[in-house]
């Protein structure tokens, strides 16, 4: 009798590349933001004055920024932190109440919160989404919550409307951090503009940016406006009688014109690149729905995302590969991505854990004014899932069609030539290389 001896697999390092050349560059910033500096530049030599920050292009920036949200203030910031710490200090909320905020965020985006002498009660994300959700909120709502931030991560938004349901049914602010959701849609409504205040981070990494750094706080109430700029700027006494003198203790915020000058170019380019991003994102989806080790999650009803990056989901029995192989296989090929969502979970770093925030004291935690359970734990079940079953493929607006069908050959040559699953168990897919 004899057996058919399959034919060995071409090893990782011999198996034909898709792409040669690199993955190009984003290249966001061009002649338009070079334009723009060197007019401001211009305008400074001829004036012989360099406006330091709430300047001409500033102001601009800030009531094309709000214009861009459908009305209300914005006030530019140094940092997305700086941003969600002002937004935090304009609620003038009371000490050693509680902030509930999601899982996942930047530590930037939770380190604001004992900054300002408040708990941080960590949300759990919803069931493979890196976002939390009104049930997770609702879970940790005590007479102590004051107030509660909600990250939209990936530039995916978060149940936002059943988030605002519960904030009101409770009478609590709710803080909507966009940090990584510029133009974020639900039901054709942009993020930011559901809650009472949104904080964004406008770095250069980001949809739109002031250069290499800033951020930005909008709201539609003009008194919270008041105390945003008043946070923002030292407690200076903004909208107050003449003769009045710094209100409350804070730090110096402000973005500068130099940088605005830049985010007013970026900011006119916004809606072109989210355009670009939802296209490209339809185009993997399309891809790379026949793959059984790689998912992506459908699009969900009423909902834009902008695509900051892409979560996927991997299916080690149908990869027959670890997601770190697999990850490292695709680096290999030249695409971008991150193994799981990077920076993890803030709760679980040492900041947190060993409550480092006023040197060896504890607090907030520690102090006799907090009547909550200073070593509650969060465990977060289903942010932990996401963690081990989800990774990040990094694209930009400014990836060609040949970019696009590059990276879908990649995810199909590493799936099927390097990974691949027992005949009949997957369907049959034609590969191309280059």
């Amino acid at each position: 009798m004899v057996t058919a001896t399959p034919a060995p697999q071409p090893p990782l390092e011999t198996t034909a590349r898709i792409r040669t050349d690199p993955f190009p560059n984003r290249g966001h910033i061009g002649a338009e933001e070079k334009a723009a500096v060197e007019a401001f530049l211009n305008r400074v030599l001829a004036d012989g004055l360099l406006p330091a920050y709430d300047g001409e292009e500033e102001r601009a920036y800030c009531t094309e920024f709000a214009a861009y949200l459908g009305g209300g203030y914005a006030d530019a910031v140094s940092s997305g932190s700086a941003a969600v710490y002002v937004a935090l200090k304009a609620l003038q909320l009371e000490p050693f109440s509680e902030v509930i905020v999601g899982a996942f965020t930047d530590p930037g985006g939770m380190m604001p919160i004992p900054l300002l002498n408040l708990i941080p009660m960590i949300a759990d994300a919803v069931p493979d989404s890196y976002n939390t959700g009104p049930a997770q909120v609702a879970a940790l709502i005590s007479p102590r919550t004051s107030a509660i931030v909600v990250p939209h991560i990936a530039g995916d938004p978060a149940d936002i409307v059943g988030v605002m349901a519960v904030a009101r049914q409770h009478g609590l602010p709710v803080i909507e951090d966009c940090a990584q959701a510029h133009g974020a849609r639900v039901n054709g409504q942009l993020v930011g503009t559901f809650g009472d205040l949104m904080a964004m981070s406008t770095m250069g990494g980001k949809h739109h940016s002031t250069g290499p750094q800033g951020g930005v706080v909008f709201t539609k109430e003009e008194a919270l406006y008041h105390e945003v700029r008043r946070a923002s700027d030292r407690g200076k006494p903004f909208f107050l009688p003449p003769g009045s003198t710094n209100v409350t203790a804070s730090l110096n915020f402000n973005l500068n014109d130099l940088a605005a000058t830049i985010g007013r170019v970026q900011l006119r380019k916004l809606p072109e690149s989210i355009r670009r991003r939802q296209a490209i994102a339809a185009q993997l989806r399309e891809g790379l729905a026949d793959l059984p080790a790689v998912t992506m999650q459908p699009p969900q009803p009423g909902v834009e995302s902008s695509h900051w990056f892409l979560p996927l989901k991997f299916h080690a029995d149908q990869a027959r590969s670890t997601k770190v192989d697999f990850c490292a296989a695709l680096r290999a090929e030249g695409l971008t991505v991150q193994t799981d969502y990077r920076g993890g979970l803030p709760h679980t770093h040492d900041w947190f854990v060993n409550r480092r925030v006023f040197g060896t004291s504890g607090y907030p935690w520690a102090s006799p004014d907090y009547h909550g359970d200073p070593d509650q734990h969060f465990p977060c079940p289903n942010a932990h899932a996401m963690l081990e079953s989800h990774f990040n493929l990094l694209f930009h607006e400014n990836w060609s069609s040949c970019e696009v069908d590059d990276a879908i050959a990649i995810f199909h040559n590493v799936s099927i030539r390097k990974f691949p699953v027992p005949a009949g168990s997957r369907p049959n897919f034609r590969i191309e290389t280059k």
